[in-house]
């Protein structure tokens, strides 16, 4: 079944939401955003399992987020989970059986290529006159690193240390630092412009007095360290329910933002980087500007 000409969809299947794009040109003016909360996080058992509950919701998600995109036109969006899937120990079998109750295919990306897709979108917002880009993304469960002077990213990395999993495996800062400066040693970013990609940046960002996201996506923000190396032993410190009422910390992110806040800290740290320029688009941008170019083939890795 066709889909409307020059109109690509992207479902996005995160821990917190599923979130559905659909565009025609530019993610800058979808004509369509459908979101569905999740919280798979809770699902998550303590051998790395999505229960039954985080399966049911992902399926109900996918289904109305394929209603949405057949209404939009576009009748086949690319559908990709993020590392709370990708990583769970029965993500076969989750893939699998969302498959059969929805009828669509949920694919995952490996975090190098959720690095590479940071990057192309980071480089589509700044464009090349910004010259060399070396671009973060702190997620749930993975961090990337991508670096490059062309269209494409000539180094791309992901690290098993986002602020889910450092919540969850209770890595310490000193740990942190010393794991990013080993696995980052070899990078060689000297005057590249650093660019945050990711939730977690926005919110810092908010939280050290950048403008308010309301304000919409062409308000220039950034994250200073200085800045950072003052709120994140204060986040440490306060219980979640605490943090949930700062600006810029939502409520569902609270539990894990003192664990973002550490990594971005020792990820900023360890390459040296003063100041991060905030991007408001990140892997799912990244990926409806390259299906809006090439119209349908997203190159995306099916879990065998």
């Amino acid at each position: 079944m066709a889909g409307r000409p020059g109109r690509a969809a992207v479902l996005d299947i995160g821990c917190f939401s599923a979130h559905l794009v659909v565009v025609e040109g530019s993610p800058l003016n979808p004509v369509l955003s459908h979101k569905t909360r999740l919280r798979l996080d809770r699902a998550l058992t303590r051998d790395r399992r999505i229960g039954r509950e985080g399966v049911a919701a992902v399926c109900a998600a996918v289904r109305s987020a394929a209603a949405a995109a057949r209404q939009a036109g576009v009748p086949d969006p690319a559908a990709f989970a993020t590392s709370v899937i990708r990583d769970a120990a029965n993500a076969r079998e989750v893939l699998a059986e969302v498959r059969k109750r929805t009828g669509v295919d949920v694919r995952v990306l490996p975090g190098e290529e959720e690095a590479r897709l940071a990057y192309v979108a980071a480089r589509s917002w700044f464009g090349f006159a910004a010259g060399p880009l070396l671009v973060l993304d702190v997620g749930g469960g993975t961090v990337e690193v991508a670096a490059g002077s062309d269209a494409a990213p000539s180094y791309t990395r992901s690290f098993p240390l986002g602020a889910r999993t450092v919540t969850r495996g209770g890595v310490d800062k000193r740990e942190l630092d010393r794991r990013l400066r080993a696995e980052l040693a070899g990078l060689d970013a000297a005057g590249h412009r650093a660019v945050g990609c990711s939730k977690v940046f926005q919110q810092l960002a908010r939280l050290s007095g950048a403008r308010p996201q309301h304000e919409g996506p062409l308000v220039r923000r950034a994250l200073w360290l200085e800045d950072l190396r003052r709120w994140s032993p204060r986040l440490a410190g306060m219980p979640a329910s605490k943090r949930a009422r700062l600006p810029g910390i939502s409520r569902h992110r609270a539990e894990q933002s003192a664990a973002g806040a550490a990594v971005a800290e020792a990820l900023m740290a360890a390459l040296a980087r003063d100041v991060v320029e905030i991007c408001p688009w990140s892997t799912k941008e990244g990926l409806l500007l390259e299906r809006a170019v090439v119209g349908g083939d997203d190159g995306l890795v099916v879990v065998a």
